[in-house]
């Protein structure tokens, strides 16, 4: 008779009951380790730019390196040939650096930039960056509204 178990739907891999899995485990190091070094070089830069700004939790979730005060205010995705950067403004930014954005709540727009070079590790970016670390516990606030769930109650809908 086979062992029971499930497939991971997240990394696709089959364990048995009772087994420890946790593909969401990771680390900086782990996503960084196998970046080229034009890659590696802008990450150390990226990553030391946002750090100074200040208090804030700098961990690795999944396959990104998050950056957030109360919320997530950046991630960035390490990719063979790039480094995705995804920032959160309360704002739509068109600029030529910005490959993608779309609306993630009431209040957030995410930005997807793509750095290839240590380089591009300045302004406009690193401005966005510092924006989004100074608006993101705001813009929490302004999206969230005190008891609501999203659902009208029957009194206010009628």
């Amino acid at each position: 008779m086979p062992k029971a178990g499930h497939t991971c739907h997240h990394c696709k891999q089959w364990f048995g009951d009772g087994e420890a899995h946790d593909c969401w485990t990771t680390s900086e190091a782990a996503l960084t380790r196998d970046l080229p070094e034009d890659l590696r070089d802008a990450w150390e830069r990226l990553r030391e730019t946002i750090a100074e700004f200040g208090d804030q939790r700098i961990y690795a979730s999944h396959n990104s390196i998050m950056f957030a005060r109360k919320a997530c205010y950046a991630f960035v995705r390490p990719k063979a040939t790039r480094l995705e950067v995804c920032v959160f403004l309360g704002r739509t930014v068109t600029h030529p650096l910005v490959r993608r954005t779309a609306a993630t709540s009431r209040v957030k727009v995410s930005h997807i930039i793509h750095v290839r070079h240590r380089d591009e590790v300045e302004a406009p970016l690193t401005d966005w960056l510092r924006e989004a670390y100074d608006v993101t516990d705001e813009l929490g606030a302004r999206g969230r509204t005190p008891g609501a769930s999203g659902r009208r109650t029957k009194k206010e809908a009628g």
